[in-house]
């Protein structure tokens, strides 16, 4: 099987398209050499796989014959990936939520609802007719006076 078709089959990229981008971008190989969309993918190679910032490694077991269910997929690899690239990713995660809490940022369509609710219900108990704060009753009483 091809190895563009492999990591899609596998699950490890969304779709076959974006298999192949990285495979061109030089993300994937197997053993050390980088390798292309065309590679074929035997039974016992370690395909080394960069994404996300942490090198995946992964050993095939068994080639599958179509894409597989999440479920089947430990049965055709074997995670080899070091134990340290995945601190690595925890420790990135950790310290982008100490820039920005998960859940805040740009409102949902549901919060700016409620605070539209609630800038209206202020603005209806604060709100005063101008003339009658002024002490104006309108615009013909300055006419009559300027005559």
């Amino acid at each position: 099987m091809r190895i563009d078709k492999f990591l899609w089959s596998i699950r490890f990229y969304k779709t076959r398209s974006i298999s192949t981008e990285e495979i061109k971008k030089n993300r994937v190989s197997i053993g050390e050499s980088v390798v292309k969309s065309s590679k074929e993918v035997k039974e016992g190679d370690v395909i080394k796989i960069r994404k996300n910032q942490i090198d995946y490694k992964i050993k095939v077991i068994q080639i599958p014959k179509s894409r597989l269910g999440a479920k089947l997929v430990p049965l055709h690899i074997k995670d080899v990936t070091d134990k340290e690239q995945y601190e690595l990713l925890k420790m990135r995660k950790m310290s982008q939520d100490y820039y920005r809490n998960r859940g805040e940022g740009r409102p949902t369509k549901k919060d700016r609802r409620d605070m539209d609710d609630y800038v209206e219900n202020d603005v209806a108990a604060d709100f005063t007719d101008w003339d009658d704060f002024f002490g104006e009753t309108g615009d013909d009483s300055e006419s009559e006076n300027e005559n």
